[in-house]
């Protein structure tokens, strides 16, 4: 008899404590992010040559860690066929600083695997 008296105050317990418990929802997070300050210049990186025959170099940025802007140093990625990466960037807008994220996106033309090729910044191959 005591145990179940015990296991019953245990479960009312349980179940007070989990009933304050709310789950806000929460707005969907579309990738874009303002910003106050404008980002510093771009880093100047030195790169060696890919590790991979064909690799593409996707360079560094800025991004906002919350109170500041941190470097994100580039790297070698392969080549994805059909797409082009597309740098991170920054614009200015009357809410601020807007960023947007780099990422891949579907080639809509052009030579297969787009991308920059070893050697150029900024351009094709």
């Amino acid at each position: 008899m005591l145990r179940r008296s015990a296991v019953a105050g245990l479960s009312l317990a349980a179940v007070m404590t989990l009933a304050g418990c709310v789950v806000a929802p929460v707005a969907p997070y579309d990738g874009v992010v303002y910003v106050p300050v404008a980002p510093p210049p771009p880093r100047v990186e030195y790169y060696g040559p890919p590790p991979l025959l064909g690799s593409i170099w996707i360079g560094g940025y800025w991004r906002w860690g919350g109170q500041r802007h941190e470097w994100v140093p580039g790297r070698w990625a392969s080549p994805r066929p059909g797409y082009t990466w597309r740098e991170h960037s920054w614009t200015q807008d009357p809410r601020g600083w807007r960023e947007q994220g780099g990422g891949w996106q579907r080639d809509r033309g052009g030579p297969p695997g787009g991308g920059r090729g070893w050697g150029g910044r900024g351009g094709r191959g």
